[in-house]
């Protein structure tokens, strides 16, 4: 098990699927295991009744439905599903307007979903999903990317609460793929992952909503200035060493 998930954190995002199944065909008493700690590139479904798209993922799943969390019903309709509490649906809904107003500041759009649920602990969890296609076909703005997308899952449990703080733990996956075809660049591929957690303790007097946002606002600043040193540091520097600027190149060491 240690070994196949060492694999998935090595294959491309764009790739993780056919990689994925090839393991469950290996190893098919890891199957749950697998399934449940490997994150794949996430995938939009459209609810018809509102018009708005909502992305899928084994949080919002149950058999082979989906619920929205635009109308809280399930794509296609499934008899006995599970939902959130009254409560817990109205924290639910307050979160993916506020979250929508957040992806559109920082990723310029993209779709956002947001799903709650009660745990055993007498907490709930908390998944905060961001899907931008950067592409030029796509939501990219910019038209620099052939194909491009950027997949976030945030996943964070929240505790009880005891003596006015709760404790938060977040989970968060970041999956990155880019393409370029131009003249000046070439054709270039590059696709990464990252995942990283993160505790903290924090008064429920500022509000759920308001400490999960600090913590998922920052969590993304630190994995963006990751990806940027691990991913674009790296190659713009086996880049640089390979070809030289005309700059570089045209200097040369005085003959000894």
């Amino acid at each position: 098990m240690e070994a196949a998930m060492g694999l998935m954190r090595r294959m491309p995002p764009r790739q993780s699927e056919t990689t994925l199944s090839a393991l469950l065909s290996l190893l098919p008493h890891h199957s749950s295991d697998l399934l449940s700690q490997v994150d794949l590139p996430l995938q939009v479904l459209c609810d018809v009744e509102n018009g708005k798209e909502f992305i899928l993922c084994e949080y919002n799943r149950d058999a082979d439905s989906y619920r929205s969390p635009w109308s809280n019903k399930y794509h296609p309709p499934l008899e006995d599903a599970p939902y959130p509490s009254s409560k817990l649906r109205k924290l639910e809904i307050e979160a993916n307007d506020i979250f929508s107003i957040y992806r559109d500041q920082y990723y310029e759009g993209g779709i956002s979903s947001v799903y709650m649920w009660e745990d055993e602990n007498e907490g709930f969890v908390a998944c905060f999903l961001i899907k931008k296609d950067g592409s030029k076909g796509g939501q990219g703005r910019r038209g620099y990317l052939e194909e491009g997308a950027w997949d976030a899952i945030h996943v964070i449990e929240v505790g009880p609460e005891e003596e006015g703080t709760t404790r938060y733990c977040l989970t968060s996956t970041v999956m990155l793929s880019l393409t370029t075809n131009d003249e000046s660049s070439g054709t270039f591929s590059l696709s990464g992952s990252l995942r990283r957690q993160m505790n903290m303790d924090l008064p429920v007097a500022d509000g759920h909503l308001c400490n999960m946002g600090k913590m998922i606002e920052e969590m993304e600043g630190k994995l963006r200035n990751s990806l940027d040193q691990v991913y674009f540091g790296k190659t713009r520097e086996m880049v640089c060493t390979l070809r030289p600027p005309a700059e570089v190149a045209q200097m040369r060491l005085p003959e000894s």
